[in-house]
């Protein structure tokens, strides 16, 4: 089958640092993502719920706009609204007709750079952050995926940042420490060096950047800094959950990351491992033994690192071979795929190249992530032809040096530790 070739890709890096990625599209809309490098990471230590605070608290006025204004502009648009605070950055994306286009952007440039912040609406913002971390604990997976986060990854403690051992909604701790002052302080520092701008429309090129060099004007910030994932192989612990009737198990463990030439052979792995009811994860823990009704694998980038996060949710009774099971599947990548999972594998990873490519949202996320995680934007063609020369040699090979097992980290949340010798977690 032969594709249309895929737009050029213009990329431009303003006086600010902002750095744009623009790709022209025939039709009525446009999308845009704007991608702030930071995330609850970032959140000074002791303030955890600093970047989040922030990020709802955008929304309540920016610009000469009170919140009943701004929605209303953004309603008046008709524009589609997306983003939030990831562990290392902060998202806005809009989508809408490109007629909207220039309004859009200056609305986005306004909520970063020009938020009201009143006072009045500080207290409100963190008790709906502490509701969020109510509704937390009641969510065994969401409370799992915290716990393995700071057993995987504690902070360091030389560090400015409190790292990502917390939600985007802190802690009650930090919650409790946030002050106008100091929110104001850290919000002055958001860089547009380092940000990135993804853009899909059918507008001129010139047109493009002239828009985003004057919604964006003046911007400049801090510089921006990267919170570095401290991994700790091998940990293991348990968090009690007596009148649990699931146990939920959470295993990370040492990836590729994103620069390093085996980045497509692993993903080729990691599809063959988790990618669909035909993948190793499924097969061997519900289709073979009935072990979970949960079952999953993904790739996961913190501190420009790569690490593979795997889930499942079984029965407290059969939690233990379910763990088995998972963390003998991890070691069984070291002897290599079979021909028919690779292609398998390869082919799916492909088809997510090309589908991911269509919707003018997906691809603007696209755009942003390149940039952040890769320093560039890769062309549709280029990966589409590395993927297609990707051969089930190449990644064997690359699978033979590659040992997750020995360095995994398990966390378990239930009524028992799954039959792993641990500590029990707070």
């Amino acid at each position: 089958m032969t594709l249309p070739p895929a737009p050029p890709t213009h990329v431009w890096t303003l006086d600010s640092g902002l750095t744009v990625a623009f790709e022209r599209r025939r039709g009525p809309g446009f999308a845009f993502d704007l991608r702030v490098p930071v995330g609850s990471a970032h959140d000074p230590r002791g303030e955890e719920g600093a970047a989040g605070v922030l990020e709802e608290w955008w929304s309540k006025g920016a610009g000469g706009r009170d919140a009943r204004a701004l929605g209303d502009a953004f309603d008046d648009l008709g524009v589609r609204r997306g983003g939030g605070v990831g562990p290392e950055a902060t998202r806005v994306s809009l989508s809408g007709l490109v007629a909207d286009l220039p309004a859009a952007l200056g609305l986005a440039a306004d909520l970063v750079r020009r938020p009201h912040l009143p006072p009045e609406e500080l207290p409100i913002l963190t008790d709906l952050a502490r509701q969020d971390l109510e509704a937390l604990e009641e969510s065994p997976p969401d409370r799992l995926a915290v716990e393995a986060r700071r057993v995987a990854f504690p902070p360091d403690s030389a560090s400015p940042h409190a790292g990502y051992v917390h939600p985007a909604s802190g802690t009650r701790e930090g919650l409790s420490r946030l002050t106008l002052e100091g929110l104001r302080a850290f919000h002055a520092q958001y860089p547009a060096r380092g940000s990135v701008l993804g853009i899909v429309a059918d507008a001129d090129p010139a047109e493009v950047r002239g828009l985003v060099e004057r919604a964006f004007a003046g911007w400049n910030g801090g510089e921006p800094q990267v919170v570095p994932a401290r991994f700790v192989p091998g940990a293991r612990a348990h968090v009690p959950h007596p009148e649990a009737e699931q146990t939920h198990l959470s295993v990370t463990a040492p990836g590729v990351p994103p620069l390093s030439p085996d980045w497509l052979r692993w993903q080729v792995a990691l599809t063959a491992l988790s990618g669909g009811s035909a993948s190793r994860l499924f097969h061997a823990v519900r289709e073979e033994r009935g072990l979970a009704y949960s079952v999953g694998a993904s790739p996961v980038v913190l501190g420009g690192q790569g690490f593979v996060s795997v889930y499942a949710g079984s029965t407290p009774g059969r939690a233990p071979e379910t763990l088995e099971v998972l963390l003998a599947e991890l070691g069984r990548l070291g002897a290599g795929l079979e021909a028919a999972e690779f292609e398998r594998a390869r082919r799916g990873l492909l088809a997510g190249v090309v589908f991911g490519a269509e919707s003018l949202r997906s691809r603007t996320g696209s755009l942003t992530r390149d940039l952040a995680l890769f320093g560039r934007v890769r062309p549709l063609a280029e990966l589409r032809a590395a993927v297609s020369a990707l051969t089930l040699e190449d990644v064997n090979t690359f699978l033979a040096g590659y040992d997750p097992l020995s360095g995994a980290t398990v966390v378990t949340l239930g009524p028992d530790a799954a039959g792993q010798d641990t500590g029990e977690a707070a």
